[in-house]
C-alpha cells in the first residue's frame, strides 16, 4: 500500500467545462487527471490542424463527423477516421488533420499535454 493519499473521484459535465476558442474553426474543452488528459475538440468543416508531433501518446475517437489524417514526416500515410472509429497515434509521430465535415473528436493524451494547459500551443491558435 502506498503512503500517497488517495484523491477523491471527480464528476465533470462537458457543458459545464469552459470552451477554449483556438480559432474560428477549432475549439476544445479539457478534463485533466494526474496522468491523462481527455479533450472534446470541435472542428468545423475545412478546419486544419497543422503538422506537429509530441511526446504524448494520443488516442483519437470520432463521435461525429470525420477527420483526414496525414501521418509521418512526409505525410505519406493518409487515414480517414469517421464517427465510431478510433486512431492511436504513437509518441513523436508527426501528424496533421483536416475536418472533412463538422466534427466532434475525443482526444486522450498520456501524459497530459502541457502546451494545451499553459497555452503555448501556438500551432493551433490563429
Amino acid at each position: 500500500m502506498s503512503d500517497t493519499p488517495i484523491r477523491p473521484a471527480t464528476l465533470y459535465r462537458w457543458d459545464d467545462m469552459p470552451k477554449d476558442e483556438l480559432s474560428n474553426t477549432i475549439s476544445r474543452r479539457l478534463i485533466t487527471g494526474d496522468q491523462m488528459m481527455l479533450a472534446h475538440v470541435y472542428l468545423k468543416k475545412g478546419a486544419i490542424v497543422p503538422k506537429h508531433s509530441h511526446h504524448n501518446e494520443q488516442i483519437t475517437y470520432i463521435l461525429e463527423g470525420a477527420l483526414r489524417f496525414h501521418l509521418g514526416e512526409d505525410e505519406s500515410q493518409e487515414v480517414i477516421v469517421r464517427a465510431g472509429e478510433v486512431l492511436t497515434i504513437p509518441s513523436h509521430l508527426p501528424h496533421k488533420a483536416e475536418a472533412l465535415e463538422d466534427t466532434l473528436d475525443v482526444d486522450v493524451f498520456s501524459p497530459p499535454r502541457q502546451d494545451w494547459l499553459d497555452g503555448s500551443d501556438s500551432y493551433l491558435r490563429k
